[in-house]
């Protein structure tokens, strides 16, 4: 993601944080695990917090993980994951989608979880990651598909969260409906062998509802998505709070529930 073309709508507030480290390869990536192998060379796209990177490295031990951010500041924090693990076999690198700064034909598996919705061209960061994945090896791509999310009870709170969650995206330069997208763009970016998936995380129980919907709360008032609409003038402090107190009174709704959607692709270079 280069600065001049998209702005990272989500920043690294702790809220923000506490949802990210949640994931995991099995929650995140598990369309991929079939294809993972020890002695592997993989490229993480965009890695964040890290949790999934470090996931991936103990997949392909003793191979070589590569993970990459597009800031030194975001790059620490995976740094820290590692270091928390004690995985000493994980390299870390500043790079843009748009151009890694690795030569052709270098990884065997290059991965990007929830990347593809954040930057400003998404079929020019595909054909990075198709140019520097070996021959035969695989472009794993997960997003999300925001207007596919879906909820229960229809609370209008969580309607302006998400008419406002789109607005602030597409303001950033990116596309929160990426999921439905994915496809369209690995066959842009020239493609040929791809498989396509869906997946979904589903949060339904009092603890699930508490953790998700007080984290959004959380994330609505003070995340950089609060500032972005803030200062876009997207919303104003009193419709924040408002979205906010929403997400808290779906939280204690005991029929609550909340299906995330995610498209996936495997792509063979």
């Amino acid at each position: 993601m280069t600065a001049k073309d998209a702005v990272y709508t989500h920043g690294h507030h702790e809220s923000v944080l506490r949802s990210h480290r949640w994931r995991t390869v099995e929650n995140s990536a598990a369309y991929l695990l079939p294809h993972l192998r020890p002695g592997m060379s993989l490229l993480d796209v965009g890695c964040g917090p890290g949790t999934i990177t470090a996931d991936l490295a103990e997949r392909i031990a003793p191979g070589a993980t590569t993970a990459v951010e597009v800031t030194a500041e975001a790059l620490a924090l995976a740094r820290a994951e590692a270091e928390r693990r004690g995985r000493t076999d994980i390299e870390f690198s500043v790079a843009d989608a748009h151009a890694l700064g690795f030569p052709d034909d270098t990884f065997d598996v290059v991965h990007a979880h929830q990347v593809l919705q954040h930057v400003g061209d998404p079929v020019q960061a595909l054909r990075e990651m198709r140019r520097v994945c070996r021959p035969g090896g695989v472009v794993a791509v997960r997003d999300s598909d925001y207007t596919a999310f879906a909820w229960f009870p229809d609370l209008p709170e969580l309607d302006e969260w998400m008419a406002l969650y789109q607005r602030v995206a597409r303001a950033n330069g990116g596309e929160p409906d990426a999921g439905r997208r994915l496809l369209s763009w690995a066959r842009a970016a020239g493609f040929t062998d791809v498989s396509a998936t869906s997946s979904t995380w589903c949060f339904a129980t009092p603890e699930d509802r508490a953790w998700w919907g007080g984290m959004w709360a959380e994330r609505v008032l003070k995340s950089d998505m609060a500032r972005q609409a803030l200062a876009s003038g997207a919303a104003t402090e009193d419709d924040l709070r408002r979205i906010s107190d929403g997400w808290r009174a779906w939280a204690t709704e005991p029929d609550g529930w909340l299906s995330l959607l995610h498209g996936e692709l495997l792509c063979r270079a």
